[in-house]
């Protein structure tokens, strides 16, 4: 909790992965608080493979700290492969937008996501910069 480290079992349609995000620190957040980290991501084959990751993961000891429950919908930019929006609905939580920019350069990522960000009108809208498993927790115990 403390890092915002993130080790999670992925089930969407037909498709299973396991994802390690690793714990974040002063380098991975600009002044801005635009994060950037890299993850590793291992795509699971075949059915079940997601009960089977959660059995091992249990095994191993860790502990469930919640479920998030999310649709999301992703929005591509027509004219730049490198620019996407998705809209996160959150089960018992609310819809959350996020602008995703890739690029090598830090800087010009964050000058790109600023520039999309204002022509969509997201710059006047709260940012919320915690992971969706701290709104669901909190929710959970309500």
């Amino acid at each position: 909790m403390i890092t915002v480290e993130c080790l999670r079992v992925r089930q969407r349609d037909e498709f299973e992965e396991i994802t390690y995000k690793p714990a974040s620190t002063a380098a991975t957040h600009s002044a801005t608080d635009i994060i950037t980290k890299p993850e590793a991501n291992i795509i699971l084959s075949g059915p079940d493979q997601a009960t089977a990751a959660n059995t091992l993961l249990d095994v191993l000891g860790l502990v469930r700290l919640c479920r998030v429950e999310k649709t999301r919908t992703t929005f591509c930019h027509p004219n730049r492969g490198d620019v996407t929006v998705v809209i996160d609905l959150i089960t018992d939580i609310g819809a959350f937008a996020e602008t995703k920019v890739m690029a090598d350069d830090p800087t010009a990522a964050a000058t790109l996501l600023d520039r999309v960000e204002r022509q969509l009108g997201l710059t006047e809208l709260p940012i919320v910069s915690l992971p969706y498993r701290d709104p669901v927790l909190q929710h959970e115990k309500e």
